[in-house]
């Protein structure tokens, strides 16, 4: 089974909101996290610089920490996969205008009380019930594995 290997930022400002990027699913928006695939050759943090630099155009610095791992087989998120891992990190940075020279959709600073009361859609599955530790200091030692059920494509 081929996945897709990916790298996600939690990209989070000192607000407690977390940066995320429209992307349509079915007649929904969902919000997912920066981040992309992982190159030939890159680590884990080689590959979320990187893609945090391209997407939204984020210096990062540093070894953020890793807290979300997430297998989801069977889903034609990326045409020619078998389906996708996601490994997540939490970046803790002043809030900025992202400005990358990949344009992935809209850009928009969330709160957990705006995307409790949206009617969009969020990813990973589970982010509204997990970030708040996160955003409460409460990391763990090792990624916490996320559940693989798919995002439902509502209509």
């Amino acid at each position: 089974m081929r996945l897709r290997h990916s790298v996600r930022g939690l990209v989070v400002d000192p607000d407690d909101r977390l940066l995320l990027y429209a992307t349509p699913l079915g007649d929904a928006t969902l919000w997912v996290p920066p981040g992309g695939g992982i190159e030939p050759g890159e680590t884990l943090l080689e590959a979320l610089r990187r893609e945090l630099a391209e997407e939204t155009g984020l210096d990062l610095d540093g070894a953020p920490p890793h807290v979300w791992h997430r297998e989801t087989p069977g889903v034609d998120y990326v045409p020619g996969w078998d389906g996708v891992i996601n490994d997540y990190f939490l970046v803790q940075v002043p809030a900025f205008a992202p400005c990358g020279t990949d344009v992935v959709g809209e850009f928009r600073w969330w709160s957990v009380a705006e995307m409790i009361t949206s009617d969009d859609l969020f990813s990973p599955r589970g982010l509204l019930t997990l970030l708040p530790a996160l955003l409460a200091g409460d990391l763990p030692v090792e990624p916490v594995v996320l559940d693989g059920r798919p995002i439902s494509r509502p209509g």
